[in-house]
């Protein structure tokens, strides 16, 4: 079932914000995302929360510059997704700035899997490093780095997943999420983590007065980088993430992005001057994944770290080719998985009777699934059941790794404790965040799995939480609906904890003809104006008054900017309907 319901927001910050100057529409959008002061609506870098609240972050600090100091050797342990490559990205521009011997290593996912593991360790003991950075995991590495230890390498854990139980016994960990950290912002992805690590060396530099006599290294070269991970990694866009976001699209939008971020937009046909948050997330992101996920994410780390424009060119080609594949790959994964779940009558002992309407999760196994793109296909079977799933494919030796994706009302890695907890014997290794996580089981496991987490869903989740919800920020008044009020909507940050403003109307088709052979041109009217509108991925015609919900879009034809009403989603309109807007 799906339900339509409008955002609720405090009337009195509405008012105190549209009473500072913000657009009144503006001021009522901000309220339903919890913004009560301007100052919440900073975007420079001055705003930033400080590094000095974030727990170890001077201490690490100052164990880098003495490595720098005494010229040791440092390796990057880099996760294999978007946040990661980010990351290592990040640290490797920023470290060879400040003089480091530095160099990195991503796991091959296939190979070794997520995270700093023994393996991992015995594989980077052959560069001889003397000291491990991880980026963007570590955090659970309690084996691994007792293995570092073994060997006599020094290991510091930069991450922001949530930890479990018991720290590794790191040289040091800057974590937000770990337990005694003050740090007001829990949601930095891994890639803001070591961001603020750099940002805590460079100020342990300058006191000590590495930077005499040459250039300080601008940090603002790295913002592009930071934003990119921030997005991709779908960390909540919290008043301080959106700063490093707002920041980092600025310099993109400005034509100073790094060579490897301009060539992603560049092989998928997007100009840098109009990037957003839709370009970093579902256009460089998904282009830099495919790399982790289908080969070795060190060809997207090259791509980020390149300097000539040529050489990130081929390579962004090369992930462009990789993404493409990608898609192939899981839209055959889709289609497999959609069988499972509408055909419980199939002999398949792995089906076992799934069906949507009586389950609270789903949990699917195929062996012929790619280990890489699992995650995908979970997260495309959350948004069309609004369940939580974990979808699994075959790993080493009886193995099965599973990637989750979840809703609204389930914890997805709290979830994963409670079943580790419940049935020790179920999990081999888990980790991860409310909305995603991955973990690893036997496959003779599966069916007890998926069972127990059944039964926790059923504990956790109502049959409330099970129906989908299309929010909107209520209605507009026809006169708001203008090329200026879309231009200023474009001009922000949205993104996961900060939705894109979506408005409801119930419209008068006026016109409609296909477009493209898959897409309705509209003509739709209210209250004696008529406006353009858009509906893509549907051809079918439309009744003659519908309920819509619609985002403003600025549509730029022939040098021209016109307001088009983006459709996404519709419902013939019943009679006597009104918009109700909630306020509190």
């Amino acid at each position: 079932m799906l339900n339509i319901a409008s955002r609720p927001y405090s009337q009195p910050d509405a008012n105190r914000l549209a009473a500072s100057g913000i657009h009144p529409v503006l001021a009522r959008i901000y309220a339903a995302r919890g913004i009560r002061e301007t100052r919440q609506l900073e975007h420079e870098l001055g705003a930033l929360l400080p590094f000095t609240g974030m727990k170890n972050t001077e201490e690490m600090a100052r164990l880098l510059a003495d490595a720098i100091k005494a010229g040791k050797r440092l390796l990057i342990v880099a996760d294999y997704d978007s946040d990661g490559a980010t990351a290592c990205a990040v640290a490797i521009r920023a470290l060879r700035g400040f003089g480091a011997t530095v160099d990195y290593l991503v796991p091959n996912r296939f190979e070794y899997g997520y995270g700093l593991t023994p393996e991992i360790v015995k594989l980077a003991a052959n560069r001889r490093p003397d000291i491990l950075i991880t980026v963007d995991n570590g955090i659970s590495s309690v084996a691994g780095i007792e293995e570092a230890r073994r060997l006599g390498i020094e290991v510091l854990v930069t991450d922001h997943h949530l930890p479990g139980d018991e720290l590794p016994d790191a040289a040091c960990i800057v974590n937000p999420n770990q337990p005694g950290c003050g740090f007001p912002s829990k949601n930095l992805a891994g890639v803001g983590v070591i961001f603020y690590v750099m940002l805590a060396l460079r100020a342990v530099l300058r006191k000590r007065e590495m930077f005499a006599g040459r250039e300080e290294p601008n940090f603002g070269k790295l913002l592009d980088l930071v934003a990119l991970g921030t997005v991709a990694d779908v960390v909540k866009l919290d008043d301080n993430n959106r700063i490093l976001v707002h920041q980092g699209l600025k310099r993109i939008r400005a034509g100073r992005a790094c060579p490897g971020i301009n060539a992603l937009l560049r092989v998928a046909g997007r100009k840098p001057d109009k990037a957003s948050t839709y370009d970093l997330g579902f256009v460089v992101g998904p282009r830099l994944n495919a790399a982790g996920r289908l080969d070795d994410m060190a060809l997207g780390i090259e791509c980020l770290l390149a300097d000539n424009e040529e050489q990130a060119f081929s390579m962004a080609q090369q992930l462009d080719t990789l993404n493409r594949e990608r898609r192939e790959i899981e839209a055959g994964m889709l289609a497999s998985a959609e069988w499972k779940v509408l055909s419980p009558e199939s002999e398949d002992a792995q089906d076992s009777a799934l069906s949507t309407q009586d389950c609270f999760s789903l949990c699917l196994y195929n062996p012929d699934w790619h280990q890489g793109v699992i995650g995908i296909l979970a997260s495309r079977l959350k948004d069309k059941y609004h369940r939580p799933v974990i979808a699994f494919a075959k790993g080493n030796s009886g193995e099965l790794k599973g990637s989750g994706r979840s809703i609204r009302g389930l914890h997805l890695r709290d979830a994963l404790d409670l079943v580790a907890k419940r049935h020790p014997h179920l999990l081999q290794k888990f980790g991860g965040h409310a909305y995603a996580a991955g973990l690893t089981i036997q496959e003779q496991h599966f069916e007890e799995f998926t069972a127990t987490f059944e039964e926790i869903a059923q504990s956790l989740l109502t049959p409330a939480d099970l129906e989908r919800v299309i929010e909107s920020d209520g209605s507009l008044e026809t006169p708001a609906m203008n090329l200026n009020l879309a231009k200023a909507l474009a001009e922000q940050v949205w993104g996961q904890g900060f939705p894109q403003p979506a408005f409801q109307e119930t419209f008068a088709v006026e016109s409609q003809r296909v477009v493209g052979e898959k897409h309705l041109r509209l003509k739709l009217g209210k209250t004696g104006q008529v406006f353009d509108g858009i509906l893509f991925f549907h051809s079918e015609p439309l009744p003659d008054r519908i309920n819509a919900i619609y985002r403003l879009d600025v549509n730029e034809y022939n040098g021209a900017q016109n307001l088009q009403l983006m459709i996404e989603y519709w419902e013939e309109a019943r009679e006597g309907y009104e918009v109700n807007r909630a306020s509190a």
